[in-house]
């Protein structure tokens, strides 16, 4: 751990396919801490429906040490720009008692932002915009979207909330000089974690049957009596955007449950896309298979990182 060729490992991958644990594995071997990038498990009180699994940081009775989890309350929405700034702090804090951060998630713009150093800013709410816009219909600001900037990210218009905010960035970005932000060069090494489509697939649907049998409706439920409006919970989407509407009698449980799970299955290959499109930009992932067994998978990654 010592070279300098990389000064962060990465373990990224779709939904389901195991990747926490094979992250938690490496950091236990490698004596280092993990940096979370996802953008739904900052949360607290979220944990079902982000699949936060927290006792997957447990390795052979040691806790492993995590960041960027539960550090906002629910209700709350965090953006690309605050995870730079966190994760670089965190990142900083982790290099300067020797270690090598290894960053972990499914959250394919977080990876990028920071392995990229997107310069971002954080962008001022506009609410005579917000007041203008809220008349369109979620087509209608699609298309207004479309003609700002090139959508690369279907999530931005998946709600009316989500999509009237983008269209306040993209406009705050096309008239105003974004000033030069400091981020520093990171050097990643890559590690993606491959399964094929069909058993992820299997994957998400035996995990989505397990969380409702968990209570994930009923901590949907508990979060809307804490005082979250729905608007605010079907905002962060999936879990809680179909939950949310269930328990507003949008549609019966069996239709939740169907339309959920098809969403999940189309979120993760929109994951997929994400990484592949990062390495026609020139980043080298290491793939793994996922149907190896946890202790092939993690000397794999170590002969790699013991290689380089």
């Amino acid at each position: 751990m010592g070279n300098k060729n990389f000064d962060l490992i990465v373990v990224l991958g779709p939904t389901a396919t195991g990747k926490t644990n094979l992250a938690a594995n490496l950091a236990y071997k490698l004596s280092t801490e993990i940096i979370s990038a996802d953008s739904r498990q900052v949360y607290r009180g979220m944990d079902l429906g982000t699949g936060k699994d927290i006792d997957e940081y447990i390795v052979n009775e040691t806790d492993i040490p995590y960041h960027l989890i539960d550090i906002k309350t629910a209700g709350y929405k965090y953006n690309v720009y605050e995870y730079q700034a966190d994760f670089l702090n965190v990142y900083n804090n982790i290099c300067k008692r020797g270690k090598i951060p290894l960053l972990c998630g499914g959250t394919g713009m977080y990876i990028e932002s920071v392995l990229k150093g997107y310069k971002l800013i954080n962008v001022p709410a506009n609410e005579n915009l917000r007041s203008e816009l809220e008349n369109y219909s979620l087509p209608e600001l699609s298309e207004i979207l479309s003609g700002i900037k090139n959508q690369h990210n279907t999530s931005d218009i998946d709600t009316k909330k989500r999509a009237i905010r983008a269209i306040e960035i993209a406009l705050y970005y096309k008239n105003n000089s974004v000033a030069d932000i400091n981020y520093p060069i990171i050097n990643p090494l890559i590690f993606g974690v491959l399964l094929e489509r069909k058993l992820v697939k299997e994957r998400i649907t035996l995990r989505l049957k397990q969380r409702l049998r968990d209570g994930m409706i009923d901590e949907v439920q508990g979060l809307l009596n804490s005082g979250i409006s729905p608007d605010n919970l079907i905002y962060y989407g999936l879990e809680y955007k179909y939950i949310t509407q269930f328990l507003q009698k949008e549609f019966s449980y069996n239709k939740m449950v169907e339309k959920l799970n098809v969403a999940i299955h189309q979120f993760s290959k929109r994951q997929m896309t994400w990484f592949r499109k990062m390495e026609r930009d020139g980043f080298k992932i290491h793939w793994v298979d996922g149907e190896l067994p946890l202790e092939e998978k993690t000397n794999y990654c170590l002969n790699i990182i013991n290689r380089i």
